[in-house]
């Protein structure tokens, strides 16, 4: 299959000078050689509508923390018509439902919704189940957690501090230095001094050490928070919910999939065929290459 042209960027490092054309489609896709070069063999297994694509929110379908793009919607719907589709996100369902639609309109949008990496289950515009991670983790050690990041946080010199930051989700807490409620100019600024200073990094270690054995998990996501859930609570969780369904295949489209990232455990699941994106445009050019491989060349 011939490389798109707006593609070839990002496929040419995988294929290095000789050129093997058999993973071109899969670039960046944690996908087995054999399989790889098997767009054909992909695009028949969603003809037969037991094909799931499942998309991260932030850096995947939208910008983060904003609107889904009108020509990314429109793109999940025709993908729609192909196979089924579901998102999960780390953020509350409220936050998610802003960014993809209007008022409740995701659980319509999608066949599955996973709020707060999986914890809180839509399916076919119905809730299924929610947890709370004060009853798995119990009073004490929710308030030792919250205790210690603010007394972390209130050590912490930053060019700019706002609020919220610690937002309490059913599933997790997100800590974030800067605070939630920041503007895009600030979330910007701080996403910059993070990468030279590696404040999220440093806090998330100083945690580790804390707690210790303590069945904790913690995970990168976005460019001003952080993630802090009980073990087994990361966007795998859905993937339980998701077996009894007994789809071919799960393709998982997500951003932050290196170690440390809050895509990396779900991406790297022998139960998913994992893409690693760059943003929304390049995950719909990849649907294409897969779902679409009549339309693959369009940009």
């Amino acid at each position: 299959m011939a490389v798109p042209a707006c593609h070839a960027a990002s496929v040419r490092p995988l294929l290095g000078e000789g050129g093997a054309a058999a993973i071109a489609s899969s670039a960046q896709s944690r996908l087995p050689l054999a399989e790889a070069g098997s767009v054909a063999g992909m695009a028949a297994a969603a003809a037969r509508g037991r094909v799931l694509c499942l998309f991260d929110v932030d850096g995947t379908l939208t910008p983060a923390r904003q609107k889904i793009e009108p020509e990314v919607d429109a793109f999940l719907r025709e993908l729609r018509e192909r196979v089924h589709i579901g998102v999960v996100g780390g953020s509350d369902y409220a936050k998610i439902a802003e960014q993809l639609g209007d008022g409740d309109e995701v659980i319509d949008k999608f066949d599955y919704v996973f709020a707060e990496n999986g914890t809180v289950q839509y399916k076919n515009g119905q809730l299924v189940s929610k947890q709370a991670i004060q009853d798995h983790l119990g009073e004490e050690l929710l308030q030792d957690l919250i205790n210690f990041c603010l007394n972390y946080m209130a050590l912490l010199k930053l060019p700019k501090k706002r609020g919220t930051f610690i937002e309490f989700r059913n599933g997790m807490l997100n800590i974030s230095p800067i605070g939630r409620s920041c503007t895009p100019e600030e979330r910007i600024e701080f996403s910059e001094l993070d990468k030279k200073e590696r404040i999220r990094e440093k806090f998330v270690a100083a945690l580790q050490r804390e707690f210790a054995g303590k069945g904790l998990r913690f995970s990168r996501g976005g460019m001003i928070s952080f993630d802090v859930f009980p073990e087994g609570w990361d966007k795998r969780y859905c993937l339980n919910v998701l077996d009894d369904e007994r789809f071919d295949a799960i393709h998982f489209f997500g951003n932050e999939t290196t170690p440390g990232g809050n895509d990396y455990e779900i991406y790297d699941d022998p139960r998913t065929v994992g893409h690693s994106v760059q943003s929304p445009q390049d995950t719909v050019q990849r649907c294409r290459e897969i779902f679409f491989p009549e339309r693959a060349n369009e940009c």
